[in-house]
């Protein structure tokens, strides 16, 4: 199992950063640099507990699906979504949220299992860890910006 951590500080409070990192649409947004598209489920709004979404991006120049379902939910603190389809074996992408004293520690969990047994693993370490820390570095990087700057305008 492959396992990538990121932590992010927005200085904004913990409850806006759980609903922005839950917004559909925004993850959209955030993850352009893929041509990241909701096309199933819940394909706008706020996922919850037990609602699924199947994302279509393109990864090493290839479209891909992944389907996933929010099995954990615990407002504002931390959600946890599973992919019940798609190209990895396993993927768990767990999202937790501390507030600081000037806004919200953001930390995002990605735990998976490559498909193709040997393959998978040897392209964990060749390629595919360093491509999953920086999909979700560039994705931080672009909510921290959009929260940070709907505070500055809402002020």
């Amino acid at each position: 199992m492959a396992i990538v951590c990121v932590e992010t500080y927005i200085a904004v409070p913990v409850e806006a950063c759980f609903d922005l990192a839950r917004d559909i649409g925004l993850h959209c947004a955030t993850t352009a640099h893929t041509k990241e598209r909701a096309v199933a489920g819940v394909t706008s709004g706020l996922i919850s507990l037990g609602d699924s979404v199947t994302f279509e991006a393109v990864h090493f120049g290839i479209r891909q699906r992944l389907t996933a379902k929010v099995v954990e939910f615990e407002p504002p603190h931390r959600f946890v979504d599973v992919m019940t389809q798609g190209a990895f074996q396993s993927l768990k992408h767990i999202h937790e949220f501390s507030p600081t004293p000037t806004g919200t520690l953001m930390r995002d969990t990605l735990e998976w299992i490559a498909p193709l047994g040997i393959l998978g693993i040897i392209a964990d370490k060749l390629f595919l860890q360093r491509h999953m820390r920086e999909f979700l570095l560039a994705r931080n990087a672009n909510l921290k910006r959009y929260a940070e700057q709907q505070s500055e305008k809402a002020k």
